[in-house]
């Protein structure tokens, strides 16, 4: 083989660089978020009022939200009726943050540990400000 002690050394070296970070961070997973529904808001509910489940919306609200996105800005639809029949406005300001008042304690804990950048805001302005 022509050079070949050039080559292993090559690809040993392109080997250890490649798996490096899987090296440093082995045993080092980032802690699960615990997003806080604490708000004052919330606290004051005497029932569970949320448009669906808890369970459902820790799977599928980016979903939910997309669909509603479609409905209010393609069809004109307004409202929006949960799997138990009751009527909630589709409105992220005045349906989520209305009780979720701290995206930056409840949103972004998640959203920060799953690497995923929502495009929300990007439209819609959160506390008055554009994110």
């Amino acid at each position: 083989m022509y050079k070949g002690g050039r080559i292993i050394a090559g690809l040993l070296l392109f080997a250890c660089l490649a798996l490096m970070p899987f090296l440093i961070n082995i045993g080092k997973a980032a802690a699960k978020p615990s997003p806080q529904v604490n708000t004052p808001f919330i606290q004051q509910l005497t029932t569970q009022t949320c448009v669906e489940p808890a369970a459902f919306m820790k799977t599928e609200h980016m979903q939910l939200l997309n669909q509603w996105r479609d409905a209010a800005l393609r069809d004109g639809k307004t409202v929006y009726v949960n799997s138990q029949g009751q009527s909630f406005p589709i409105s992220l300001e005045n349906s989520c943050l209305k009780c979720h008042s701290n995206p930056q304690q409840f949103c972004n804990t998640c959203h920060t540990y799953a690497a995923v950048k929502p495009y929300c805001w990007d439209c819609h302005n959160q506390g008055g400000t554009s994110q």
